[in-house]
């Protein structure tokens, strides 16, 4: 009889402590969507209408346009070696450095793809950058500059590293199946140059794809003012905003649109600032490789002025990948739950057209769906770095555009996404939303394991 009453004791207890459990980890209610048709619209797979490139392989993202003539193709070639080229090339004109994160473009940008974070924290970063401010908050660090230098040339040595470790962050859906996501911890180690002062921001920043900038480039500028709404006007709780940057060559702000935070205007400043800030190398646009050097403003650029034009040339016309499946039921589902809980607000689903491109035939008057509209929002907290950028803050982002990005485990090799790689796959890159985009993630949360399926394979079909 004791025993019968202790098991039923321990039974009670249990029950009790499943209850207070339920109450404290209460999980919000179920999302169930019904009937939800997506459109198939003409045209939609091709993602940088007619300069679309089919290749679905490992080359799908570092290709010329469709639509690029024969006559135009040694020119595209000639900027592509420039791209590849190892600048530690003792026997070339110009080296690299002596500071420098990257030996040539793509070091960090392997394949015109997608960098991702050191595998382990004893792993020098490769295509994770760290940007640096001064200790008031703003402008270059006084003795790093603006970026961390991680490598260097023989007879220097690199102004230090960075030690990347995660502390896991655990949740569940409301269907029950929990999750785990990376909060990135970074350490600075080795600083040759003296400790960071108390105030300095830094922003960890992965290489992101190479593709289709020229593209976006194209894009009339009213077209993407269209969409700001920084007051919030229709209640939507989405409030993009456009960033507000310097032109270097024509010392006057401009709209921003490249860079996590839409830090450079022109894809001509994005490419020079990369040589000088990346691998300290000097143009006529950044005379100085980016506070570190003594190199003198009236020297001749170490990249000259018809290789930078080249360089320029190959990065405006490499095309994005066509997308596959688009016509798929699941694929449609998914398409129509993105809308639905409001990843659109953001993603826009809606295409642009390019404006006429002066010299460039190939970009001009396309229909394409990037699926971002370039604009500033605040996805909260837990994704800040706290580090201003123009009129950018801590912590607002860019948001990126989607197209290709179902490629880049085929291209790449690694699923690691947002600004930093934290995310090991497109599940997690959405639930690390927040800010504006926190609604979305919170219905995300509550779909059924059906739906979430969907709309991840509606993002892998992009």
């Amino acid at each position: 009889m004791k025993g019968r009453l202790y098991l039923l004791g321990v039974c009670v207890g249990v029950v009790v402590l499943v209850a207070l459990w339920a109450n404290t980890h209460r999980l919000p209610p179920p999302l169930e969507l019904g009937e939800l048709a997506a459109r198939l619209e003409p045209g939609e797979e091709l993602s940088g209408g007619a300069t679309t490139v089919p290749d679905p392989g490992r080359n799908a993202f570092g290709r010329s346009p469709m639509n690029l003539a024969r006559a135009r193709w040694p020119g595209f070639h000639a900027g592509k070696r420039i791209f590849d080229r190892d600048w530690t090339d003792v026997d070339g004109p110009v080296q690299v450095g002596p500071l420098f994160n990257a030996a040539s473009c793509m070091t960090c940008h392997v394949k015109d793809g997608r960098g991702q974070p050191p595998a382990s924290p004893e792993e020098t970063p490769v295509s994770l950058a760290f940007q640096l401010t001064g200790p008031e908050g703003h402008g270059p660090h006084p003795r790093y500059g603006v970026q961390l230098d991680v490598r260097h040339l023989e007879g220097t040595g690199a102004e230090g590293t960075v030690e990347v470790r995660y502390d896991e962050v655990s949740g569940r859906f409301s269907s029950g199946e929990a999750y785990a996501l990376l909060r990135p911890r970074y350490t600075f180690a080795a600083l040759t140059k003296g400790p960071l002062e108390a105030g300095v921001r830094f922003s960890p920043r992965v290489a992101p794809v190479n593709f289709g900038l020229g593209l976006l480039e194209a894009v009339p500028e009213a077209a993407l003012l269209a969409h700001e709404d920084p007051d919030d006007r229709n209640q939507d709780g989405i409030s993009g905003r456009a960033n507000r940057v310097m032109d270097v060559e024509e010392g006057q702000t401009r709209l921003g649109r490249f860079g996590w935070k839409a830090n450079q205007p022109t894809l001509r400043q994005q490419v020079a600032h990369a040589l000088a800030a990346d691998m300290g190398l000097t143009t006529t646009l950044y005379p100085h490789a980016q506070g570190h050097d003594t190199r003198d403003a009236a020297d001749a650029p170490e990249v000259s002025p018809e290789d930078l034009d080249s360089l320029l040339f190959y990065a405006r016309l490499v095309a994005p990948p066509k997308r596959r499946d688009w016509s798929a039921p699941a694929t449609l589902r998914g398409k129509a739950v993105f809308e639905a809980i409001g990843c659109g607000g953001c993603h826009l689903a809606t295409p642009f057209e390019t404006a006429e491109v002066p010299g460039f035939p190939e970009l001009s008057h396309q229909k394409i769906y990037p699926y971002t509209d370039l604009l500033l929002h605040d996805l909260g907290e837990g994704l800040a770095d706290g580090r201003p950028d123009g009129l950018a803050s801590g912590t607002e982002w860019r948001t990126p555009p989607l197209w290709g990005i179902g490629l880049v485990k085929v291209v790449n090799g690694h699923t690691r996404f947002l600004h930093d790689g934290r995310a090991r796959n497109l599940e997690e890159a959405v639930l690390w939303h927040g800010g504006e985009a926190a609604p979305a993630q919170e219905r995300y949360t509550r779909l059924p394991l059906v739906d979430r399926q969907a709309l991840l394979t509606f993002l892998e079909s992009l």
